[in-house]
């Protein structure tokens, strides 16, 4: 029975009764979950002050547990950076801890692989995958699986779209041994300049975000060519970017467009889309920081890391 700790690094849980249905589901599906004392503090829209947030971090990576998932993300790592305990983030995962979330979580895996090299995963969180309505079927065989220490890698179809404008991907393709790294695109944009931006050349970079209309995607997009980050990667793979709104205003600028944009400016490297993560049901785990083969064969994508 996996060890699951439960705590809140970035902003306060909204909803108890939400939460408490999805510590049940938990528990049902056969983890010993254990819940910070502090997870459903509130400070402001924080769980709580900067000082009790740490002080959360420190207790999961204490805690000897299997898994340490957040409860949600929303807006506070940053502000922890300078002062994140480093060291027992570290140990705990080199210990064998997964840390898992998504979101605001990517500011402190980012923060942990430039500082420490500390590999983390890329996944749910309580209150977006466990406290709704259903758990998505894909995304509980997922993080099962990493949970179990079985998971070994993960795949998905690609639009039609990518082999169009890689018409080369078809006949096969290959990445070998390179770091997977990325998350939510407005906060790897936050660390730029800042020495929690890991400096990855030849990586493999994966992004998501929410709630960002199409013209401040490409904006994002664009800090990042300029800055060196995008052209240094050997492939670019794009997942979820929802829950905004185009308006008459934009004339037929949409997604796609920024897609295409990037495609342009990023000749040699592959833009791959389709990817299944973000602010969705459906979301793979993805382990940040870890070295994999990329491989694309017609419409299909397999990332591996066993």
């Amino acid at each position: 029975m996996p060890f699951l700790y439960v705590y809140s690094p970035s902003g306060a849980v909204r909803d108890r009764v939400a939460f408490r249905r999805a510590m049940r589901r938990l528990q049902a599906q056969g983890y010993d979950v254990q819940v910070d004392p502090a997870a459903l503090a509130r400070h402001q829209r924080f769980a709580g002050h900067d000082d009790e947030r740490l002080a959360a971090i420190a207790r999961a990576a204490a805690s000897g547990a299997d898994v340490a998932m957040t409860t949600r993300g929303g807006y506070g790592l940053t502000r922890l950076l300078p002062r994140l305990p480093y060291e027992a983030i570290d140990a705990a995962a080199r210990r064998g801890m997964v840390w898992v979330g998504l979101s605001d979580f990517t500011a402190l895996q980012l923060a942990v692989l430039a500082q420490r090299g500390t590999p983390t995963w890329a996944g749910p969180a309580v209150m977006e995958d466990w406290a709704g309505d259903a758990v998505d079927d894909i995304t509980q065989a997922c993080f099962d699986d990493v949970a179990h220490g079985v998971a070994e890698g993960t795949g998905w179809r690609l639009p039609a779209e990518t082999l169009h404008a890689h018409p080369a991907l078809a006949q096969g393709w290959h990445v070998h041994d390179a770091v997977l790294w990325g998350g939510n695109l407005s906060m790897l944009c936050n660390l730029v300049g800042t020495p929690y931006l890991p400096a990855v050349q030849g990586g493999v970079l994966f992004l998501e975000d929410v709630g960002e209309h199409p013209y401040r995607i490409e904006r994002m997009l664009t800090q990042l060519l300029l800055a060196g980050v995008l052209g240094a990667q050997r492939a670019i793979v794009l997942g979820a970017f929802n829950r905004y709104t185009l308006t008459p205003h934009d004339r037929g600028f949409k997604l796609a467009t920024v897609v295409a944009w990037l495609r342009a400016q990023l000749p040699e490297v592959p833009v791959l889309t389709g990817l299944p993560f973000g602010h969705v049901p459906t979301k793979v785990m993805l382990p940040v920081g870890r070295r994999v083969d990329l491989t694309v064969q017609g419409r299909e994508a397999l990332l591996l890391w066993g």
